[in-house]
């Protein structure tokens, strides 16, 4: 006769059914950040996820760590060439080039951040086949020494919207031209339209060839309003909402039609929310999820990966964070397969 097999469940936590989506803390291995991490930044290649700087509660760091996705496996490789300084709230942007033979490798630019008191305003490329930092000569006037800013890939060049430099925050938008890797070109971009006011730790989620801004702070005011910067065009158009959701230091990440917005500040606290902007209906939504969710807090980052969304890190205004959560797309896996929707601005 079969033994029986008694299945328990924790009683703190009620069962999922199967379509719905489901928090859980992630277990990681290996040689991972050695202290807690916020506004660092996470680049996904391939199977895995290259971390770099931030800070904890009072120190910067310039440190590259690598995740195995498969595996939450992390290691601590040895980079050459001339590292970046110490840096939190920088950009890094994932961009590939044809090395020759055929063959083409990822490289991440890095731009921009600070380390307290100190902003910059330099640009550095990581090879992430040979691990080798470089510094590159580049031309036209660059932006001003930031951080907070939001960056994104379009085409051949980078775009960088916004960010701060502690004196004030910004709403400039610049282009560096990186079809010639060997020589970028910096140049600042006049879009027509009604922009948005100046923010820094806002989120930039470009769609095809428009940039959806969200949020972010001037240092005063949290903002709730979204902005699309059409770059074919180069203008600014505002999105009506049906509500008002405020939000800084949080993160957005698309998931096909969706942009889907977790944590953040809200002006008054942080928060552990999962807010869905529906990119069709320019709308916002809600699901339930099951789970034990992450604690409130922002300054973190998030990235897509086999229908999962992974959250690293953060910040609650007390404690910084080294933990991983997870959160199971289930039903909404199917999402990154819708591909063909437009925005309607």
């Amino acid at each position: 006769m079969a033994a029986a097999i008694e299945l328990t469940t924790s009683p703190n936590v009620p069962p999922a059914p199967a379509a719905g989506m489901y928090w859980s803390r992630a277990i990681s291995f290996g040689r991972g950040p050695s202290r807690p991490l916020r506004a660092h930044t996470a680049n996904l290649i391939g199977e895995h996820l290259y971390v770099f700087g931030g800070c904890d509660i009072k120190t910067c760091f310039n440190t590259l760590y690598i995740l195995d996705m498969d595996t939450l496996t992390w290691s601590k490789p040895r980079t050459l060439g001339d590292l970046p300084p110490s840096c939190r709230a920088h950009s890094c942007t994932t961009v590939e080039h044809d090395v020759g033979n055929g063959r083409r490798v990822p490289f991440l630019y890095l731009f921009g951040g600070g380390d307290g008191p100190n902003y910059f305003n330099e640009l550095y490329v990581l090879n992430t086949e040979t691990l080798t930092w470089s510094k590159p000569t580049v031309e036209g006037l660059p932006p001003s020494p930031r951080r907070a800013h939001t960056t994104c890939l379009w085409k051949k060049k980078i775009i960088v919207v916004g960010g701060g430099d502690g004196a004030r925050a910004l709403a400039d938008v610049h282009s560096l031209d990186i079809s010639d890797p060997s020589r970028p070109v910096w140049a600042q971009l006049e879009p027509t339209g009604a922009p948005p006011v100046a923010r820094g730790y806002h989120t930039g989620n470009l769609v095809k060839d428009k940039l959806i801004v969200y949020g972010g702070s001037d240092g005063h005011e949290c903002f709730s309003n979204v902005y699309i910067l059409d770059l074919v065009n180069n203008k600014w158009t505002q999105v009506d909402l049906d509500l008002q959701k405020a939000r800084l230091a949080h993160t957005a990440t698309q998931v096909g039609s969706y942009i889907f917005v977790i944590g953040g500040h809200d002006g008054n606290r942080y928060s552990n929310d999962v807010l869905m902007l529906n990119l069709v209906t320019m709308s916002w939504e809600t699901r339930k999820i099951y789970g034990g969710a992450p604690s409130p807090r922002g300054y973190h980052t998030a990235v897509l990966h086999d229908s999962r969304l992974y959250i690293l890190g953060g910040y609650d205004g007390k404690n910084v964070f080294e933990d991983i959560y997870i959160l199971e797309l289930s039903a909404c896996a199917y999402l990154p397969q819708i591909t063909n929707f437009e925005i309607d601005v």
